[in-house]
């Protein structure tokens, strides 16, 4: 069983409940609830793929059925990513104050109404509305599951079960893509694209009733002092003497689990807590990185026509919906090797650690650009090397989704306490699409004033400058429970003695 831990890092002792509390969640064996509210809570990182993937598709279809102009074209891209820069902050902070659950349910809410209003809209510019409201949803959605995810699982099981939730990005393309070639072959007509919003939106209502029976974080209720609700839900999770736990709830009353770096009266709260100087590297660590990750990731995007033109599954020369079907399975054998990579991921950040697999991850996508880049400016062009743009590009993929693009989702969770967990994963998912959205309204500029050869040498420059800034801020904890990160002491570098360790689960 994991050992209790007794004080906190300011010196306020834990009450022994609390620690017993933890300890029993922290050592639980995997068990079917953990797998269902898992699944749960993945629900909004499967929806953003799938979202993104059937607005990809739509897009070509819109022309024809509400007579987009090219302005509201771009609008309607960066609408769904410029929604999530709000939502992402807005949704972590109403989950460190209201709950993981309430959070989870409104953002479902929030997902179902706009996406059947896409689906029925007869306006331009109504869409591009809508959409801008289901980025809303995904945003609040992706700081609280990975919240719950890392408060509810076992300890030994976090980092893989972290992996996986962000893993459901790809499993949602790949799911979109299924979708919209079935239904393309049902409703071969240009309307086709209403159907796509309409997956959504059932997808979101049947997450939405699912989530109705989700336990609360046990975590947050104990952090809160509801303690007596905290037990009940601990039942759910963990095979427990139903008496003892009851005596433990009666004994903790009202008493808040409060494990942090700074005292509970400490001021600045909220987001203003996040650059308090006990989690400023913190902060800078979980923001910097994934802000310039989201900016190489699109530069790929970008790529991505030039590769499926010389892959010969971009459909040119067919007819609209043809065309489309085409698109829809080239982008879905290349959202394959997205998924590889998480695969990969669930595998190495729990083997090697979350700051060694960042660093390796980035430099695999300076690597992969770099290839990119020299296909461009090798005699004969990119349509000369081919193999070199394809290999160029998985690995890019490759390498971003098993290091950052996981590891920038799981740091923030574990870096900051129960009470601040949400807000600063959402603060960083924030500033991680305003990278993407820099990148949206950027790089089109850079490509048509400089070429790609360029777009593909900053992306390189911005994969490095990923490396660096998480080395500059890197910070180790090597098997520790979250609360362990809040009263050890976390290396800047990573220790000697750990390089020759046999690997275990958690590391960061």
């Amino acid at each position: 069983m994991a050992t209790a831990i007794q004080a906190e890092s300011q010196g306020a002792a834990v009450h022994p409940d609390h620690a017993q509390i933890i300890a029993l969640l922290d050592a639980a064996p995997m068990r079917l609830p953990h797998d269902l509210a898992w699944a749960l809570a993945s629900g909004g990182t499967l929806i953003d793929g799938l979202s993104v993937f059937m607005l990809g598709m739509a897009i070509p279809l819109l022309a024809v059925g509400l007579d987009f102009s090219a302005l509201q074209t771009g609008l309607l891209g960066a609408a769904l990513v410029a929604g999530a820069i709000g939502g992402a902050a807005c949704g972590g902070r109403l989950a460190d104050r209201y709950g993981r659950k309430s959070v989870f349910l409104i953002d479902m809410v929030i997902l179902a109404v706009a996406a059947g209003f896409s689906a029925l809209t007869w306006n331009a510019w109504g869409l591009i509305a809508a959409q801008f409201v289901v980025g809303v949803g995904i945003g609040m959605d992706f700081p609280v599951s990975g919240s719950y995810v890392a408060e509810c699982m076992p300890h030994e099981k976090r980092s893989r079960m972290m992996v996986a939730t962000i893993a459901c990005q790809s499993v949602g393309l790949i799911v979109a893509a299924l979708l919209a070639l079935a239904l393309l072959h049902l409703v071969p007509e240009p309307g086709v694209w209403r159907w796509f919003f309409a997956t959504e939106m059932l997808l979101a209502l049947l997450f939405l009733l699912g989530r109705l029976n989700l336990p609360e974080s046990p975590r947050w209720l104990i952090g809160q002092g509801r303690n007596r609700e905290a037990v009940h839900m601990l039942e759910r999770f963990v095979p427990s003497d139903r008496r003892q736990l009851e005596r433990m709830a009666s004994r903790l009353g009202d008493t808040v689990h409060y494990v942090a770096r700074v005292p509970q009266s400490a001021n600045p709260q909220g987001y203003g807590l996040l650059f308090h100087p006990a989690y400023l590297r913190s902060t800078l660590l979980s923001t910097v990185p994934w802000f310039l990750m989201d900016i190489a990731t699109y530069g790929v995007g970008l790529f991505t026509a030039v590769l499926l033109a010389q892959m010969h599954v971009a459909g040119e020369g067919l007819t609209l919906i043809p065309h489309v079907a085409a698109l829809a399975r080239g982008t879905g054998l290349i959202d394959v090797f997205l998924l590889l990579g998480f695969v990969i991921g669930l595998w190495a950040v729990a083997k090697f650690g979350r700051i060694r697999m960042q660093l390796i991850g980035f430099g695999g996508m300076a690597f992969g650009m770099a290839a990119l880049w020299l296909s461009t400016v090798l005699a004969g062009g990119d349509a000369a090397h081919a193999g070199l743009v394809f290999f160029g590009f998985v690995v890019f993929n490759l390498f971003m989704n098993m290091g950052p693009n996981s590891t920038t989702y799981i740091l923030p969770t574990e870096l900051y306490p129960t009470q601040l967990r949400a807000t600063g994963a959402g603060f960083a998912a924030s500033v991680a699409k305003v990278g993407a959205t820099l990148g949206v309204f950027t790089l089109p500029l850079i490509k048509s004033s400089l070429g790609v050869p360029m777009v593909l040498a900053l992306m390189a420059g911005v994969s490095l400058l990923g490396l660096l800034s998480t080395w500059a801020f890197s910070m180790y904890g090597h098997g520790l429970t979250l609360e362990q990160h809040q009263t050890q002491t976390l290396p800047r570098r990573r220790p000697k003695a750990a390089l020759l360790a046999s690997p275990t689960e958690g590391r960061t």
